[in-house]
C-alpha cells in the first residue's frame, strides 16, 4: 500500500464513496470516511444539507481511523458531494478544524449538473490557507466521466510518484459486492426500521 497518500471523503447518497473507491484502489492508498453527528438522511435531510451549506454551517466531526498523523502523509485528497454550489459542511467542518494539518491537498467533487464548480475549490482553498495542487470536479454516469478520472488519477501519481492500478478491478469487485447483497434474505420490518434509524444520516 501506498502509505504517502490518503483519500478522505463525506457522501451522502453513496456517489462520493464509489468515486473515491476507485480513486483509493488506483492509487493503492487508504480510504477514509468523515461524518458528523448530523441526520441527513431522507427528504428533510436533504433540505438540511443545502441550508446547511448556505449558511457556511458546520457541526463536530467524527474521529478519522487513520493509519498515520495527518501531516505525515505526502498527498490528501479530499472527495465531496456539491451542496447548493458549496462544498458539503461536512467536509467544510474537516477543512476548517484540520486543514492546517494537512501538506499539499487534491480535491475531487462529485456533482449531478454540468457545471464545473470551480468556484468551489476556492472556496475550500480559504478553509485549507493555502492553495491545492490537484482537482477535479467529476459527474458519475457522464460521459466525461472516466476521462478525466483518469486525468486526475495521472497527476496524482505523477505527484506522489506512485503507480497506478487498473480502475476496473475495483469496478468488477464493486459489481460483486452489490451483487451478494441483493442475494442476502431481507430482514423483517422491525430488524430493517432499526436498521435504518442506525444509517441515517452516514451516507450522501
Amino acid at each position: 500500500m501506498n502509505r504517502d497518500i490518503i483519500c478522505i471523503y463525506y457522501s451522502r447518497t453513496g456517489k462520493t464513496k464509489r468515486v473515491m473507491r476507485e480513486i483509493a484502489y488506483a492509487l493503492d492508498c487508504e480510504l477514509v470516511e468523515v461524518r458528523d453527528r448530523v441526520r441527513r438522511g431522507g427528504a428533510l435531510g436533504w433540505v438540511r444539507c443545502g441550508l446547511d451549506a448556505m449558511r457556511k454551517k458546520t457541526k463536530a466531526i467524527t474521529r478519522l481511523e487513520m493509519e498515520r498523523q495527518l501531516w505525515e502523509y505526502k498527498l490528501v485528497i479530499l472527495g465531496t458531494p456539491v451542496w447548493a454550489g458549496r462544498c458539503s459542511s461536512v467536509m467544510r467542518g474537516l477543512l476548517k478544524r484540520r486543514g492546517h494539518e494537512m501538506n499539499d491537498v487534491a480535491y475531487v467533487l462529485t456533482h449531478k449538473s454540468d457545471q464545473p464548480y470551480r468556484k468551489v475549490f476556492r472556496q475550500m482553498d480559504l478553509y485549507l490557507q493555502k492553495p491545492h495542487v490537484i482537482d477535479a470536479s467529476l459527474r458519475p454516469g457522464s460521459r466525461g466521466y472516466v476521462f478525466w478520472r483518469e486525468q486526475f488519477l495521472k497527476a496524482c501519481a505523477e505527484f506522489a510518484g506512485a503507480p497506478l492500478r487498473p480502475v476496473e478491478e475495483e469496478q468488477a469487485a464493486e459489481a460483486n459486492r452489490e451483487a451478494a447483497a441483493s442475494r442476502r434474505p431481507k430482514t423483517d420490518a422491525a430488524g430493517e426500521k432499526k436498521k435504518t434509524a442506525e444509517q441515517t444520516g452516514t451516507e450522501q
